[in-house]
């Protein structure tokens, strides 16, 4: 390709939107345009970047035993009311009407379409296992769209779905796809470490999340000190090490304490000279069912996901002040369980074990001190639904926990009978009984593994493409386009390398030298070959590796094995 018919326009400076790297250097370097928030055009580098981290899926996606299919992106209502999802997936699922009014929706996903299709298609025991897939642009309407490629409202996922006869095959295919997912990110360059994770509204069982790590990463990621222990984890997911011991303490009697404007657990602990963990803090949400309250240790936080987890409700929002007024009596900074009526209270397994604690007292400016759960208000439900901080104890080991950011680039689901089982997808088996399929499913993002790649492959010049994965291998830059021994030369290993299968990009444009090196790096091709009068005169040239700023003098008749020498290392 040459850079006079590439459409790569190249920027100086970055669009006041893009707030992270990936979305700034994708935009300076020509890869992507916005059309709406959260909607981009792929420029035809990101085209080549996306083709190549597509072959590595597809490649191992076949190699596990997957076929490819296509599903319409427009999914019929009935579908989604029958799995009960029509409505849980709320304001994200993007909803149409055709020309007769019937509903349809945007597939954000694909689980009722593939059980639908399989359901008709699948009858026997023999016809099982079976391991279908796609690639293919998803549509979620998201609240806010925001970091480029990395949550839009169009972006492009491969999901694969499994079908087999029980558990235990779930658990074979399950499998298949963990160590197909380590194998495509290692194959992309990346860095990554799978965590346990929360199914979310795909439901189900068990599930990881496959995370490229990065400090600029949306998610927190815990994980074992020990390099023995394998045990990681998001800090949605992470299950907090408890001991079920109450503090050897008599029991005091209740009292009441006014607190003048003392709402956090900052103020509070300072002006009743206490410890944040002996604070009790009631935080109050709203679900389909009505308003709950949950109890944490006053220097943790809510875990929302494993409470709604434990609640099993749809939705969950934090309560209003007006809401939390009419339930308590006063205003937020007072809410507290002692005397709370009409609300279910779901506590922290830690707050049964605190011994005279402080609570709000549910009216203005006052607190409640010496609090014994169990004496003085009842707990409907005691789980862990706090967040899980570095440094806690390995729930696996017990060796310290470390944290890390990470970018969610894949994530592996058991789906059980989750949608067979409502949606009827059954087989016969050798005797001729009727059995519920069970099901897996198994996505990767591939918009976001192109961006998260940036985020990790970086500086303060452009991106690093690991070479896998890169739009071009290689840039030829005559130094002087007026001096046909230059181009002539720049020419002729052009010629060479294409015909050797290395992707190169001859920058023949009339720019300064110091142009194409600006965008080569902004870029980010792996390899830059530079030639010059030097290059002419001395029958060498110039090959500059981007990862390291490496420099190699290199003869002409060896530049093709250096390349590709060089390329194998990146």
């Amino acid at each position: 390709m040459r850079a006079t018919s590439l459409l790569a326009p190249t920027l100086r400076e970055a669009p006041a939107e893009a707030e992270i790297i990936s979305h700034q250097l994708l935009v300076r370097a020509g890869f992507i345009r916005r059309v709406a928030a959260g909607v981009y055009n792929y420029l035809p580098l990101t085209m080549r970047v996306l083709k190549k981290i597509e072959q590595i899926i597809r490649e191992e996606m076949d190699a596990a035993g997957g076929q490819e299919l296509l599903m319409p992106i427009i999914q019929p209502a009935e579908l989604w009311q029958d799995s009960g999802r029509w409505n849980v997936y709320g304001p994200e699922l993007f909803r149409l009407k055709d020309r007769h009014d019937r509903d349809f929706a945007l597939g954000p996903t694909h689980e009722e379409i593939i059980t639908s299709l399989v359901k008709g298609e699948v009858s026997s025991y023999k016809q099982l296992p079976l391991l279908l897939y796609q690639i293919q642009n998803k549509y979620r309407d998201e609240r806010r769209p925001r970091f480029g490629l990395l949550r839009g409202r169009e972006f492009i996922m491969k999901d694969l779905y499994s079908f087999d006869r029980d558990q235990e095959g779930l658990d074979v295919s399950y499998m298949k796809m963990y160590h197909a997912y380590t194998k495509i990110f290692k194959r992309c360059g990346l860095t990554f470490r799978p965590v346990e994770a929360d199914s979310g509204a795909i439901g189900g069982s068990d599930t990881h999340e496959f995370m490229v790590l990065a400090d600029s990463g949306e998610a927190a990621v815990l994980f074992c000190g020990n390099e023995d222990c394998e045990y990681a984890a998001n800090v949605e997911k992470a299950a907090q090490v408890f001991k079920n011991e109450k503090e050897k303490e008599e029991l005091k009697p209740l009292s009441v304490k006014e607190t003048p404007n003392m709402r956090t657990v900052e103020q509070v602990s300072t002006f009743l000279n206490i410890k944040p963990q002996k604070i009790i803090k009631t935080i109050l949400y709203e679900n389909e069912h009505g308003v709950v309250a949950a109890l944490v240790r006053g220097d943790r936080e809510v875990n929302e996901i494993k409470l709604l987890n434990a609640l099993g409700c749809l939705r969950l929002d934090l309560a209003g002040e007006n809401t939390v007024k009419k339930a308590t009596g006063a205003a937020v900074g007072f809410a507290g369980p002692v005397g709370l009526k009409g609300i279910k209270i779901i506590a922290d397994l830690e707050v049964a074990a605190l011994v005279n604690a402080v609570a709000g007292a549910n009216k203005g400016d006052a607190h409640i001190i010496n609090v014994n759960p169990g004496r003085d208000f009842t707990i409907d439900l005691l789980t862990d639904i706090r967040m899980v901080q570095a440094g806690e104890p390995c729930p696996s080991c017990g060796s310290e926990l470390k944290e890390a950011r990470g970018i969610e680039v894949g994530q592996v689901f058991k789906l059980g009978d989750k949608y067979s089982k409502i949606l009827g997808a059954t087989y016969s088996d050798e005797n001729g009984t009727s059995k519920t399929i069970i099901m897996g499913c198994y996505g990767i993002g591939v918009t976001r593994t192109m961006a998260a790649a940036v985020e990790q492959n970086h500086d303060q010049d452009g991106i690093i493409w690991p070479a896998s994965i890169a739009p071009f291998h290689t840039v030829i830059i005559p130094v002087n386009t007026r001096d046909s021994s230059q181009v002539d030369l720049a020419e002729e290993i052009y010629g060479r390398l294409w015909s050797g299968g290395v992707e190169t990009v001859l920058d023949d444009r009339a720019e300064r030298a110091g142009v194409k090196f600006k965008d080569a790096d902004l870029i980010g091709y792996p390899l830059r070959i530079t030639i010059g009068s030097k290059a002419v005169a001395e029958k060498q040239v110039e090959v500059r590796v981007r990862k390291t700023g490496e420099m190699y003098l290199v003869p002409l008749d060896q530049v093709e094995s250096v390349v590709r020498e060089l390329l194998g290392k990146l």
